[in-house]
């Protein structure tokens, strides 16, 4: 379990980001390609980020450098994700060249406890070598996340505002209880569980800065190093399981969309093309097409060329929508911690 010990001042200080943070969003995002642990959810991101790695020759730096220091695993190292990135990629990177070779050393060490680490990385105490490391995360994020900024920024957006309802309504103690499910409040405590180790983070004073991630799937992550600026990461989104219906007669979002409406959000959270969704729904794709033109334009669901194909998947009010119907197919918000 992680455990974060509040004081009032601690309270007053807790705040949320006000925009994506580059690097924790690209460690994220390595930790998708290692797993297929919530595809769903990325259905319209994955296979084009493959193919724009393939086409910037980053494949073989993939493989060689980052995915050995982001290893989905409880541990890596906290220098790859200073808090210099909340002002941006290039400040952040900055941050990760003047890191002390010490601490790089210290970091590296405790990353070889957990998983193997290749020889190769040990020259990263070295500032020439932590600058190549930095072009890689470069080119890296201007391959794969950049294209997709603009969904980051607005998912980040719409959660600002949910949990703006949460603060107006039971303070700085109601926010920290609407952080999500594996999160839990308990005076003057707030519990992470399950999570990977037991940590216990003494705020005194520092408050504590939550930073929504887009790529980030399951449980909260938090640095390791409790003598850095405190900061908890957690996923915007919630996985939707699919079941059998709970009742055979219309569910409520069937009466509000239409039953071929309601299907074709349904089929968005699995990630799905127009055909997919036609099928699923018993239209025709042009038909079908209707229904995603007006599902985006209520803003239920976004869609992405994939090739000759569109896929089409939930935002967060979409997810909101299916979630909160209790007679639906795809039903309840669930996080449970997994691997940092």
């Amino acid at each position: 379990m992680l455990r974060f010990h509040f004081s009032a001042e601690d309270l007053a200080r807790t705040r949320v980001a006000a925009a994506p943070h580059p690097l924790w969003e690209i460690a994220s995002s390595l930790h998708r390609f290692q797993t297929p642990s919530g595809r769903w959810a990325y259905a319209h991101w994955y296979r084009p980020a493959r193919e724009r790695l393939r086409e910037a020759g980053l494949e073989s730096a993939v493989r060689r450098v980052l995915l050995p220091l982001f290893p989905r695993a409880a541990y890596f190292p906290d220098f790859l994700t200073p808090l210099e990135g909340t002002a941006g990629l290039e400040a952040g990177l900055e941050a990760i060249l003047a890191t002390p070779s010490d601490q790089v050393a210290a970091e590296l060490a405790a990353l070889a406890r957990v998983v193997r680490v290749p020889t190769r990385l040990g020259r990263l105490t070295e500032r020439e070598a932590r600058g190549e490391l930095v072009d890689i995360l470069r080119a890296y994020h201007r391959a794969v996340i950049a294209p997709h900024e603009h969904w980051v920024h607005e998912s980040l957006h719409t959660e600002r505002i949910r949990l703006a309802r949460h603060l107006l309504d039971g303070g700085t103690e109601g926010l920290l209880e609407g952080i999500g499910p594996a999160v839990r409040w308990k005076h003057p405590r707030l519990e992470v569980r399950p999570y990977p180790t037991e940590n216990d983070i003494r705020l005194e004073g520092r408050g504590l800065l939550l930073i929504p991630s887009y790529f980030c799937w399951k449980g909260p992550i938090s640095l390791a190093d409790p003598g850095l600026p405190p900061v908890l990461i957690y996923s915007l989104h919630h996985e939707v399981p699919t079941g059998p219906a709970r009742s055979a007669g219309p569910s409520s979002l069937q009466v509000l969309l239409g039953r071929a409406r309601a299907e074709v959000l349904q089929a968005a959270a699995a990630g799905a093309t127009t055909t997919e969704a036609a099928r699923r729904a018993g239209v025709s794709p042009a038909t079908a097409t209707h229904h995603t033109t007006a599902l985006r334009d209520a803003g239920l669901i976004t869609s992405h060329r994939d090739g000759n194909t569109v896929v089409h998947t939930l935002t967060l009010l979409g997810a909101t929508m299916l979630t909160s119907n209790p007679r639906d197919p795809l039903q309840g918000f669930s996080s449970a911690q997994g691997a940092r």
